[in-house]
C-alpha cells in the first residue's frame, strides 16, 4: 500500500479564475457563468456550469436532448417538474441529476416568492447514449454518505470516493464531493488519476493543489491530470483551509473526446442534429408540457 501511495500523482490547479456576475431580466436576477461553454473541450466531459439567482418563471416548461445536468441547490427552494408526472422541492444542499437522452420536457421553478439559487452543469453523453431514456434523480442532502476528518468532513453525491459511494445513478459516470474545512484542516481528496476535474469555492479560503493556489468564495480552478494514465490509479489534490466554514465542490469524470454542438437547450454531436432536435420539439415528439 505505501509504494502504491507514493506512486499517486500529485495534482496541481492548471487554470484558475472568478466568477463574474451580470444583472438580467426578471424573474431572472443574477447569472454567471463557472464553466464558460466557449471551453467546453478543456472541461470534457462537462460541458458549461451555470451559477443562477432566480424567481418563480425564468425557467418554466422546456426541452432538453443529449445531456445530463447535474443541479445543486445553494440557497432557496427549487421546484422540479417533468412532463411525465415528477414534481418535488429541492433545498439548499439537495441535488438533482438528469439524464435528459432523447427527450426531456421539464421545468425548474423558485418556489413562492423564493429566490433560488442554483449551480447547473452540464454533462456530455457520447454520440451512442444520447437516445437513452430520459430520467431524473433526487439526492437529498442527508441521503449522501459523509465521511468525518480531522478538521472536516466530505460528503460524496456520485462516485466512489473517501470509502463511500455516492448514491447518484449515472448513465455517464463522474464523481461529484462536497468539502467542507475547519480553520487550518487539511484534506487530501483522492481521484483516478485520468479524470478532468474541476472546482467551486462555496465559502471560505483554501489553498489548492502542490501549487497552493489561493481561492475564496467563488473561484474556480482545473486541475492537472494524467489523461493517458491508469483509470485504475488514483491520484491525490491537496486542500488546505485558511478560514472556518470553508466549503468547496469537486467535480471529475472521463474525457469523451469526440465533437459537439451545444447550442440553445440542446446538445449533439452535428448542426443537423441539433435541427432534427427543433424539428422534433415543434412537432410534439417531446410528449406535452410540464405543468
Amino acid at each position: 500500500m505505501s509504494n502504491e501511495q507514493q506512486d499517486n500523482i500529485k495534482r496541481l490547479v492548471k487554470d484558475h479564475w472568478y466568477v463574474k456576475y451580470e444583472e438580467v431580466g426578471f424573474p431572472s436576477i443574477q447569472k454567471g457563468w463557472v464553466l464558460p461553454v466557449e471551453r467546453w473541450a478543456d472541461f470534457d466531459p462537462f460541458i458549461l456550469m451555470a451559477e443562477d439567482w432566480f424567481k418563480r418563471g425564468t425557467f418554466s416548461d422546456h426541452p432538453h436532448r443529449g445531456f445530463q445536468t447535474v443541479t445543486y441547490v445553494i440557497d432557496g427552494r427549487l421546484e422540479h417538474i417533468d412532463n411525465a408526472g415528477g414534481r418535488d422541492i429541492l433545498e439548499p444542499g439537495d441535488v438533482q441529476y438528469m439524464n435528459a437522452g432523447w427527450a426531456a420536457r421539464h421545468g425548474e421553478e423558485g418556489v413562492g416568492d423564493d429566490i433560488a439559487h442554483t449551480l447547473q452543469l452540464w454533462l456530455n453523453l457520447p454520440k451512442h447514449l444520447k437516445k437513452t431514456d430520459t430520467s431524473y434523480q433526487n439526492i437529498y442532502s442527508e441521503d449522501a454518505p459523509t465521511v468525518d476528518f480531522a478538521g472536516g468532513s466530505v460528503k460524496v453525491f456520485s462516485g466512489d470516493i473517501a470509502g463511500v459511494k455516492g448514491p447518484m445513478e449515472s448513465v455517464v459516470p463522474f464523481t461529484l464531493s462536497e468539502i467542507s474545512l475547519n480553520e487550518g484542516a487539511t484534506y487530501t481528496h483522492k481521484l483516478p488519476e485520468t479524470h478532468n476535474a474541476f472546482l467551486y469555492v462555496l465559502s471560505g479560503d483554501m489553498d489548492f493543489g502542490e501549487n497552493e493556489v489561493n481561492l475564496t468564495k467563488h473561484g474556480v480552478a482545473t486541475l492537472s491530470f494524467n489523461e493517458s494514465g491508469n483509470k485504475d490509479m488514483m491520484s491525490e489534490f491537496r486542500i488546505k483551509a485558511n478560514s472556518r466554514r470553508s466549503k468547496v465542490l469537486i467535480y471529475s469524470g472521463t474525457p469523451i473526446k469526440e465533437e459537439i454542438v451545444p447550442y440553445g437547450p440542446f446538445v449533439m454531436n452535428t448542426m443537423d442534429e441539433i435541427k432534427d432536435a427543433y424539428r422534433d420539439f415543434h412537432n410534439g415528439k417531446f410528449g406535452p408540457p410540464a405543468v
